[in-house]
């Protein structure tokens, strides 16, 4: 199984070529489409690595649902992880982040944003936040759930996304018990700002962009909210696209309890890492055992 989770994400350069080709063919106009670069092709299943599995769909709004994988625990469930993965493609590249866990007696909810895989409708940032706030919900009103914490385990995008809105709705989910944001990234200007300075194609443009993106949804104005809930950062301190210094100022922002997981790796390699890979799932996983054992202390 392993030689299958060789890559979690997409290489940097392709990255920076989706960016260019964007930035290319908008112009400046719908600058937050930038952010998104959704694939509708499924390139694996669960099943297709060994794992069990089952399809679900979740409601957003009259007529469009989002679709996910459920991956249910080994034995009975510690707790349950909804994963919100990064801009680029869908659940089947990202399912190496989290395949891992279903032996570690945890459920894991994965889901496609609105234009992502085989979930309908086009992402933008409130759609996706809407996303995973109803993916919460639906996880809140399970049966099965009702006994079980719940963990958010964010990434790059996904993380920042995840953050907001735990920040900002932790209250009306009650099995909420940590949040995990692995590469997340202080705002959307500064990180527009970053990627295009990065390329020198679209060097010129990082201010016009940046200044483009959306307001009023950075991690940064709202991390101190998800306190009183733990919160574990996660950052590689070579990310060459979301620099590590993002991890810092997040995590002065952010109230208590909170950890910080650094490592001497890239973007999103946390899982993944050929030195670093076990340690830190060995450290997340003590994490989630924490954060659901405070949940239960208290209910």
């Amino acid at each position: 199984m392993a030689a299958l989770f060789l890559s979690a994400s997409p290489p940097i350069r392709r990255i920076h070529k989706a960016f260019v080709l964007a930035l290319l063919s908008l112009g400046l106009s719908g600058c937050e489409s930038l952010l998104f670069f959704p694939q509708q092709q499924l390139l694996r299943t669960p099943a297709d690595v060994g794992l069990k599995y089952r399809d679900v769909r979740i409601a957003v709004g009259a007529d469009t649902h989002l679709h996910g994988w459920w991956l249910p625990a080994e034995g009975e469930a510690l707790a349950t992880v909804l994963f919100a993965h990064g801009n680029a493609e869908n659940i089947s590249t990202h399912l190496a982040s989290v395949y891992w866990l279903q032996a570690q007696r945890v459920n894991v909810l994965l889901i496609d944003y609105r234009g992502y895989g085989r979930s309908a409708g086009r992402p933008s940032v409130v759609s996706a936040q809407e996303d995973i706030l109803t993916s919460l919900a639906w996880l809140q009103n399970q049966s099965s759930e009702q006994e079980t914490p719940i963990l958010v385990l964010g990434q790059s995008l996904g993380a920042s996304l995840a953050g907001v809105v735990v920040a900002r709705h932790r209250s009306n989910i009650p099995n909420l018990a940590g949040v995990i944001l692995d590469a997340s990234f202080t705002g959307y200007s500064a990180i527009a700002k970053t990627v295009a300075a990065a390329n020198y194609v679209t060097w010129p443009f990082q201010y016009p962009v940046a200044w483009a993106m959306p307001k009023g949804q950075d991690l940064i104005a709202e991390v101190a909210g998800i306190a009183p809930l733990p919160l574990l950062l996660i950052h590689g301190r070579n990310d060459a696209v979301v620099p590590y210094r993002n991890a810092l100022v997040l995590f002065a922002a952010a109230g208590s309890p909170r950890q910080l997981l650094s490592y001497n790796g890239g973007h999103i390699e946390t899982f993944n890492h050929p030195q670093s890979g076990a340690e830190n799932r060995a450290i997340v996983m003590d994490f989630i055992l924490e954060a659901a054992g405070l949940w239960r202390s208290r209910h």
